[in-house]
């Protein structure tokens, strides 16, 4: 048997929801990768499923259910020889134990990697918020982190949710504007205001228009985070799994 080396490690990225999220958690893996030439980046298998069910209807128990999906992808990647798996979804986390129940290849905690990150940045912390999607919010996955750290999560009122969940669909339909953008920044805002410390940007949409130099609070970029995480597993480095 051929032993693989660190160097020669294969990312899978299971991807598709959605597929700009995707492209830009590929786009994060390069610009991470201390590469000089093109030999010296990382292999990566992608597989974009635009087609798996949406996973906030899922969760809130009125759409169809994506595991069987999600499952299908993740064993896909693994036969193809992906060493690893990075899903750029913060929503599909809530489904994150019945798909590495069903793989042998370790799933990144794109969850846990983002909160050990909010107190590597800030010791202490007391609160944090969080710009997500409903069906995150609602699967509790952050919570459960946060809570087990001693960190309040903060979310958005009803008004803003609605807003963050419009301007999320926005994005989607290739909205990449300030207009979509300021949707997020002003949200943001007044969950510091609210007490929170920091704002986690808990929708992998949400960083294609959020520009942390428009606002005067630490934010998190989860897919960077995520991306952060992928790499330091090819590299040979730690990483944080489910």
């Amino acid at each position: 048997m051929i032993e693989t080396k660190k160097q020669d490690r294969l990312i899978g990225i299971l991807g598709g929801m959605g597929p700009e999220a995707t492209l830009d958690l590929y786009h994060h893996i390069i610009s991470l990768t201390p590469a000089k030439r093109d030999q010296d980046h990382i292999r990566v298998l992608i597989y974009s499923n635009p087609k798996i069910p949406n996973r906030t209807e899922a969760i809130a128990g009125n759409g169809e259910s994506p595991l069987s999906y999600l499952i299908e992808s993740a064993k896909l990647l693994e036969r193809g020889g992906a060493g690893v798996i990075a899903i750029p979804c913060n929503a599909s986390h809530h489904f994150l134990p019945e798909i590495q129940a069903q793989v042998n290849i370790p799933i990144l905690d794109m969850i846990a990697a983002t909160c050990a990150r909010l107190s590597e940045l800030l010791p202490g912390v007391k609160a944090a918020g969080l710009i997500a999607t409903l069906g995150t919010i609602q699967s509790g996955v952050y919570h459960k982190v946060l809570s087990r750290a001693g960190i309040e999560l903060l979310t958005p009122d009803e008004g803003d949710q609605r807003a963050v969940q419009a301007g999320i669909a926005r994005v989607k339909a290739g909205e990449h504007n300030r207009s979509t953008g300021e949707v997020f920044h002003s949200v943001g805002r007044r969950l510091v205001k609210a007490g929170a410390n920091a704002v986690i940007l808990g929708c992998t949409e949400v960083p294609l228009v959020f520009n942390p130099g428009e606002v005067d609070y630490v934010s998190l970029n989860s897919t960077r985070i995520l991306a952060e995480a992928a790499v330091s597993w090819a590299l040979g480095k730690e990483y944080i799994r489910r």
